[in-house]
């Protein structure tokens, strides 16, 4: 817990602000720093809290060697001017979750759910696991709500189920999960690491080094990656598999644990086999806590994806629309075209993070139009061209959604799955793709 001491954030945002207002009650002197302005009305409850707010391009200018500790926004990298001033400066680097952590009631129980794809979904399917099992269970982490924010509520014996990025576990340390979940891993998000794949796989391993025997580890076997970079943990392992049989698996169109049946298929709303892994991951976790079979059919009967991951969006004019903003590499926008078979017109694009497309190259064959927008527009368009599939560049994403209703034919899914991360041109995936649903909604 931090008590009195002199605090110094770097980044605002959702999980800044959260932060500041937390340790703000516990007579600590903060400074909250950022490079762009903030929500005003955020701004000013802040400095009613006696928390000072500066924007500046130079943070590192306002940071001397009276600060106790620095909270990183998890989007700052590693190597930015300011992080590495406080780690010459012997001062502790770390993120809102890590924080936040020490301020939980020591007789939690927190469910952790990290991976390269899947995470979300995993963690919304636990979540209502819980929640239906009436147990007192809280959600938060990179699903959206800061850690700090939900601190208060979260009382003596509660359940927390958290979603835990790559970007987050860069500074963690000491958060300890109870249950660990490991959805996959693939090559993403190298940038933030340094171009390297040992550099990212070794990050994403943090989550499960606090872990004890008494813990709990629930992994993909059929995920190489995830087999080796965990063999040597300390936690108990539990197998999931769509291939073969594990702790839990698919056979014959069911899902089966421990040999048990414990739902068919045809009972899940969600389809694909990316969506039977997360599904098994949360019963796994269900299992755990001794949730209901008719709990599970009441969840899995009705849930219909998350906002933003492969979403239905409308059906206009025998044309379907699917909003997955969230895929912001290859991996995601892979598992997205295997979700259909029907001709898609593919909307790819966003931030230039340095990455190819050829991977997505075995799952084209459907894919009648490519339209592209974004800082990757032209490197798309030399990818499309080197396979012979039509492409057609755009500057931004309305022009894109028109253009992509245009070229498409009755029985037609339009697929936004960009490929890329949205910030050049937007704050979030969140509000990128709901102006791809606002313009979607447009045409009609």
């Amino acid at each position: 817990m931090y008590e009195h001491k002199k605090i110094f954030i770097l980044g605002m945002a959702r999980s800044g602000y959260e932060a500041a207002k937390l340790l703000s009650k516990y007579h600590n002197q903060i400074l909250v720093t950022d490079r762009t302005d903030q929500d005003k009305a955020q701004v000013e409850e802040l400095r009613s809290l006696g928390i000072e707010v500066i924007i500046t391009n130079n943070p590192e200018e306002l940071l001397d060697d009276s600060y106790d500790v620095m909270i990183k926004n998890p989007g700052i990298i590693k190597t930015h001017p300011c992080v590495e001033k406080a780690h010459s400066l012997k001062i502790p680097v770390m993120n809102e979750v890590e924080m936040a952590y020490h301020y939980l009631p020591k007789d939690i129980t927190i469910i952790a759910i990290t991976g390269s794809n899947g995470k979300t979904t995993t963690t919304t399917i636990i979540y209502e696991l819980l929640k239906h099992g009436e147990k007192h269970v809280h959600l938060g982490g990179n699903i959206g709500t800061p850690l700090s924010k939900l601190v208060e509520q979260i009382e003596s014996g509660d359940l927390l189920v958290m979603e835990i990025s790559d970007h987050q576990l860069v500074d963690m340390k000491e958060f300890h999960p109870n249950v660990a979940v490991f959805t996959n891993l693939s090559e993403v998000h190298l940038d933030f690491h340094g171009g390297s794949y040992e550099n990212y796989k070794n990050v994403k391993k943090k989550l499960f080094l606090p872990m004890t025997e008494k813990d709990l580890a629930i992994l993909n076997l059929e995920n190489q990656d995830v087999v080796e970079l965990t063999k040597d943990i300390k936690a108990t392992k539990k197998y999931f598999s769509s291939q073969r049989k594990a702790d839990i698996y698919l056979k014959d169109r069911s899902i089966y644990l421990n040999e048990e049946e414990l739902i068919s298929l045809h009972d899940i709303r969600v389809k694909g086999v990316h969506n039977y892994e997360n599904i098994m991951c949360a019963l796994m976790v269900g299992h755990v806590f001794g949730i209901s079979k008719e709990a599970i059919h009441e969840v899995l009967e009705n849930f219909g994806g998350v906002e933003h991951r492969i979403e239905f969006v409308t059906k206009l004019n025998q044309r379907e629309f699917y909003n997955d903003s969230k895929a912001t590499n290859n991996q995601s926008t892979i598992i997205a075209l295997r979700s259909f078979d029907t001709p898609v017109v593919l909307i790819l694009g966003g931030l230039d993070r340095g990455q190819t497309f050829d991977e997505l190259t075995p799952d084209m064959d459907h894919v009648s139009h490519v339209v592209c927008y974004g800082e990757t527009k032209e490197k798309i368009k030399a990818y499309c061209d080197s396979i012979k599939k039509d492409c057609i560049v755009l500057d931004c994403l309305e022009e894109a959604v028109h253009a992509a209703y245009r070229l498409s034919n009755e029985g037609d899914t339009i697929l936004f799955s960009p490929a890329c991360a949205s910030w050049d041109q937007y704050k979030t995936f969140e509000e990128r793709g709901n102006e791809f649903k606002n313009v979607v909604e447009s045409l009609k």
